[in-house]
This record gives C-alpha cells, structure tokens and sequence, in this order.
C-alpha cells in the first residue's frame, strides 16, 4: 500500500533524511518514531506529495508520489502537525468546504459528512465554530477532514501533541478504530504511544532507519540482552554488589519495597544460565529470594539502545 525506496532529501547541504527505505501494508498501523528534527515530518511531507525527495521514489496504493502525484493524493487523508483549519467557519461548513475541493459527489459528500461526525464524536459540536473548540476537538475536526473522502492510506503526524490526557486517549482510541479499514502511519516521538496503537515499529535517528520490526521482535534482536527482576530480602547494598558481580551482569538497579524488601532489576546477555546464577548468588548468601524472572524489554529500553548506539 506504501512504499518508500532510497528515499534523500537535502535542505542545501544538509541531508534531512537518508536511503529510507520501507513499505506499509493494507490495514496495518504503522509507527514512524523518532526524537525531534530525526526526519519522521520530512519523510511525512514526501509521502503526501507536499515536496519531492532529492533522490528516491515513493508510491501510494502503486501511484507515485511525484510523476502521478494527483493520483497518490487521492487515495491520501493527511493530518498535519498543525492541522489546516478555518477556525472562523463552523464545523459543518468546514467539512462541507473540504469534501467540496476534494470534488466529492454533493450526496456522497453529505453522507460522509454525517459518517465522520460520528466517527469522531463532533455531534455535539456541528455547528460550533471551530475557533470555539478545544485542540483536542480542533484535532478531531482535523482527523475527519482527513478520512472525509474514505482514503486508502492515513498519514497522521504527531496527532496527540498538545491535547489533555483525557483527549490523549480517546484520540489514541479512534486511531485504533480506524486502523483496518485505513493504512495508517503515525508519526511520533511519544513512545506509549506507539507501543499502545502499532503493529510495526520503523525508528529513524537522524535521518536514517536504525530499525523496522515489532517492538517484541526488536527486543529480542537487540544484542542478546534482557532484563531479569528479582525480589529479594536481604541487605541492599551487599545484594546489589553480589549480583553485579556474577558474569555476565551490565547493570543493577534497586526499588526498596521497605522491611529489608526490595526489587532488582538485572541488565545482562540472555539465557537461562543467568537466571540460575543469579537465584544461586542471592541463595548462598543467605538472602530470602521471593520471585525471579524475566522482563520484556520496553519500547523505550529499545529506542534508548538504538539511538545512543548511533550516536556513539
């Protein structure tokens, strides 16, 4: 459905991006995810046909980006960083105005509007003035403009960037909704968010993909390592030593639960040999060991990892 290949794009001198690579399929939501200024909008802006790449190609549902861009665009549903809106028009007319220059059929357009209002909770706000709503209702008026005339593919750029919690989720909850029925590529630098929506993670750390895969693939491809818990009872300062010195153990770190309780978590290379040796330390000394056992790695633990190895 999307597909991205080599894609360059200097600013001068300056690469914004560098042989990106990817493709999306039919259904799937895809995070793009990426600390600021990684390239994720840049690549967005391609995508949509907003600018074309210095070197690369990209195609929508088979139509490219640049030689059939009118053709990719149809098939698109942008939502913007910023999200285009007339605020001084009502919702209504807003959505009217935008199925209009989409050239959308006067019926179709009439039911889709209606289609969408519901879709994205706007009933109660129809005929408010957009420059009267919430940013978080500003971002659902966005997201319906975007879906408005039932494209393919939905390009979604930090959609939650700005909005109260409780937006934050029902935002988060109408993505997942929509996803099925829409390719959709959320790019983002919240990482709960991409690990509570996407399928596929694709990180990019300055302008080059450093890893595409699910964030429990990436986990387990990431040097060997994993993370180990133990609950232990015991003196914390003789635990924490104890355990950093068995082989093979990158680092300790402790959580006191009080009366002499407390949880260690253990960074070091995978296997079960570990476990046993870390249950096998904390028994010869004598220490209460209550659980043990092996914790996936998060997708911040992930991101964390690659980035820092980049930049080293």
């Amino acid at each position: 459905m999307i597909e991205a290949s080599h894609l360059t794009k200097y600013f001068g001198d300056f690469p914004a991006i560098t042989d990106v690579s990817f493709t999306a399929h039919r259904g799937e939501i895809l995070g793009f995810l990426g600390p600021n200024a990684a390239g994720k909008t840049t690549t967005m802006r391609i995508l949509t046909g907003f600018m074309p790449p210095t070197s690369g190609t990209a195609s929508i549902a088979g139509y490219d980006v640049v030689s059939q861009s009118l053709e990719a665009r149809r098939r698109i549903g942008y939502l913007p960083e910023t999200v285009p809106l007339y605020t001084d028009m009502k919702v209504k007319d807003y959505l009217h105005f935008m199925g209009t220059i989409r050239g959308m059929e006067a019926t179709d357009l009439q039911r889709r509007i209606s289609e969408v209002v519901q879709i994205c909770r706007l009933e109660d706000y129809y005929s408010s003035h957009i420059a009267k709503l919430s940013k978080g209702f500003r971002q659902r008026v966005g997201v319906a403009q975007a879906i408005l005339h039932e494209p393919e593919v939905l390009v979604l750029d930090e959609p939650t960037v700005g909005i109260d919690p409780i937006q934050v989720v029902e935002t988060r909850q109408l993505i997942k909704d929509l996803g099925g029925e829409h390719t959709i590529i959320l790019s983002t630098h919240i990482l709960p968010e991409v690990s509570m929506i996407c399928q596929r993670v694709i990180i990019i750390h300055e302008g080059q993909i450093v890893a595409v895969d699910t964030p429990q693939a990436l986990a387990e491809r990431l040097e060997g390592t994993e993370r180990i818990q133990l609950e232990v009872v015991g003196p914390t300062g003789q635990v924490v030593r104890a355990l950093r010195a068995v082989q093979g153990v990158q680092d300790v770190t402790f959580t006191d639960l009080g009366d002499g309780r407390g949880i260690y978590s253990v960074m070091s290379r995978r296997g079960d040999e570990m476990r046993i040796a870390l249950a096998k330390t904390v028994v010869e000394h004598g220490w209460g060991l209550l659980r043990l056992g092996a914790v996936t790695m998060s997708l911040e633990d992930i991101f964390l990892r690659l980035t820092t190895t980049e930049e080293a």
